[in-house]
């Protein structure tokens, strides 16, 4: 049986290229329909309590971020390279896609005293930072406990505390103890849209942590010697476990988003290894790959990929077109109007759009990826 990855490998594994194209693309697609008024119930976020596909998105690339660490630290360790030269490649990473969340979160008025700090990609270099360096300084099963403890030390956490004026263990947009510390700590600088709390805030940072750790001990399960078959066999078991585990918990703690639950850490966790665990069997183990050709492109250049379309869709909005008939509209309804709202209902029409949004930036990704241009951070 050989050995697809091993330790000290340098094959890059297309699976996890694909896994984080299928992401990205999954992340594009919610975020840019043609009417927010108009999307199907799989593209939208749960209201509160419970998960749509869309759930998914995120912590599946908090995942696929601890997948890399040991894949990109190991052949580095391997390599020859000391960890103080690792510490500053974290570092710098760290603070330059931190400081690219700020940018998209500024663009384009940069009102200082009101910009949302927190963030998508201020949660992933957080993550990343504090991940990469656990994993340096410890061992598999030092980090399997410190799994468990961020995730029973929150729960612990949500359950015996609350806003002032909400009973115990309130978990509500208002009386979650990680919502009042959001607001004490951040004031002006929450996400707009929620006012109460923020999705990426503060506390809630503590199981995704979690859930960029189960990554970590993915990446290092696929480091190892074991044969391809026991591989993907483990990934699909503990994948099971999590899932079963995340499900039995939402009785207790149920499974949020917004919140990250340690329910939902567990639950998009197991779905993390179940979709990783299939990827792997199927590209690199039985070499299927021409239909995940798309997804690679999108998955090497993530962070491009999500930069630009999110400084695209905001000029769309902000850029104004006058018309004969004395208005303004923004640029983006122009083009859903005059190209998509006219012959389609409007979920249908509002989907389009999305997909067409795609599709552009999969031609300009494209030319990327032929020319051989990865943009790194």
């Amino acid at each position: 049986m050989t050995n697809t990855l091993t330790r000290g490998a340098t094959d890059r594994l297309i699976s996890l290229d694909v896994f984080r194209g299928l992401t990205i693309a999954g992340m594009v697609l919610v975020n840019n329909p043609g009417s927010w008024s108009h999307i199907y119930w799989p593209l939208a976020h749960a209201e509160w309590h419970g998960w749509t596909p869309t759930d998914l998105i995120f912590p599946f690339f908090l995942f696929i971020v601890g997948v890399a660490i040991p894949l990109a630290f190991g052949r580095r360790v391997d390599g020859g390279g000391t960890q103080r030269d690792l510490y500053l490649k974290v570092i710098k990473r760290t603070l330059i896609i931190f400081a690219l969340g700020l940018f998209l979160n500024g663009f384009p008025y940069f009102n200082l005293s009101t910009i949302r700090i927190p963030g998508v990609l201020q949660r992933i270099a957080v993550c990343y930072l504090l991940a990469s360096i656990i994993f340096l300084k410890t061992r598999v099963k030092a980090q399997v406990v410190i799994v468990a403890a961020l995730l029973l030390v929150y729960w612990l956490l949500m359950a015996h505390l609350s806003a002032p004026g909400f009973p115990r263990g309130d978990l509500s947009k208002e009386g979650s103890v990680a919502s009042f510390i959001d607001r004490v700590v951040l004031g002006r600088h929450i996400w707009s849209q929620g006012k109460v709390y923020d999705p990426e805030g503060l506390l809630s940072t503590i199981p995704a942590l979690a859930t960029t750790l189960l990554g970590v001990l993915s990446g290092q399960w696929l480091r190892t010697t074991k044969s391809d078959y026991e591989r993907v066999a483990g990934m699909f078991v503990a994948g099971m476990c999590g899932l079963v585990i995340g499900r039995a918990w939402h009785a207790f703690f149920p499974i949020n988003k917004s919140l990250w639950t340690s329910s939902y850490v567990l639950f998009t966790g197991g779905m993390a290894l179940q979709l990783l665990a299939f990827c792997y069997w199927l590209i690199d183990i039985k070499n299927y790959r021409a239909w995940a050709k798309p997804f690679v492109v999108f998955g090497v250049n993530a962070i491009a990929l999500f930069v630009g379309t999110g400084l695209m869709a905001k000029l769309m909005g902000i850029i104004k077109i006058p018309l004969a008939n004395g208005s303004q509209p923004p640029l983006k309804n122009l083009i859903y109007s005059g190209l998509f709202a006219w012959w389609a209902p409007p979920k249908v029409a509002s989907l389009a759009f999305a997909v067409a949004f795609i599709l552009l930036w999969l031609g300009l990704m494209w030319i990327l990826y032929r020319r051989k241009i990865f943009i790194k951070v």
